[in-house]
């Protein structure tokens, strides 16, 4: 009995998996500075408009708070296909990396706002307070005391979020956005190929430890200030 092997052609394969490579971090990249900075808004928003808050408004924090539990339950792959209007609205199409990263960007801004939202509500009261009591205006107190008291864990939580961005690029292939995802199942999965498969998992390992390293560095640095 005799067993064929097959070996990936790289030769053939190099140029697209570096291509799929570039596609990944494009993707990353722009989508966790995009909703990095949205997050962070509609985050401190929560925070800063619920009850006791500095700027506190009933009703921007219902709707923000509404809004936010709507979008982060639906799986991404359906909120793919639900936003395709939206995507071609914006983008003038609803395929390709461009379309995925806008629902990409929508889909991270309300996950980033929840998180910003809970590391913030752990800030003792009375700093906030004692910035108050001296007259500082609600953007001080936003800049000054609120973002820096919650930076370390913050930056742990964005850690979290970069590896879930990850997780979401993988599935823009089905949108003919590429990537390394896309990569793993055209040219690994879908084609027997599991040396191809296995490659293209261990890179995308090895970006998710990088930045959950270097993460946990800079957190910890942070808070031993």
């Amino acid at each position: 009995m005799t067993t064929t092997v097959l070996a990936a052609d790289w030769d053939r394969l190099g140029g697209t998996f570096r291509e799929a490579i570039a596609d990944t971090l494009i993707m990353v990249s722009v989508t966790m500075l995009l909703s990095g900075l949205l997050g962070l808004a509609v985050g401190v928003l929560l925070y800063t408009t619920r009850s006791g808050g500095i700027l506190k408004n009933s009703v921007v924090y219902t709707v923000l708070n509404v809004l936010v539990n709507f979008i982060r339950p639906i799986p991404f792959i359906i909120l793919i296909a639900a936003l395709q209007p939206l995507t071609v609205a914006a983008m003038g199409t609803s395929v390709g990396r461009d379309a995925g990263i806008f629902v990409m960007v929508i889909a991270a801004t309300f996950t980033v706002a929840r998180i910003v939202e809970q590391n913030l509500v752990a800030i003792d009261p009375g700093v906030i307070e004692a910035a108050r009591a001296m007259g500082a205006s609600p953007w001080k107190i936003i800049t000054s005391v609120i973002i820096p008291e919650a930076l370390g864990p913050l930056v742990l939580g964005y850690t979290f979020i970069f590896i879930a961005i990850v997780d979401m690029s993988a599935m823009v292939g089905y949108i003919g956005g590429g990537g390394l995802g896309d990569f793993a199942i055209v040219y690994g999965y879908r084609a027997f190929d599991k040396e191809t498969m296995y490659v293209a998992v261990i890179v995308i390992v090895i970006l998710v430890q990088a930045a959950q390293f270097l993460g946990n560095w800079l957190s910890k640095k942070i808070m031993r200030r």
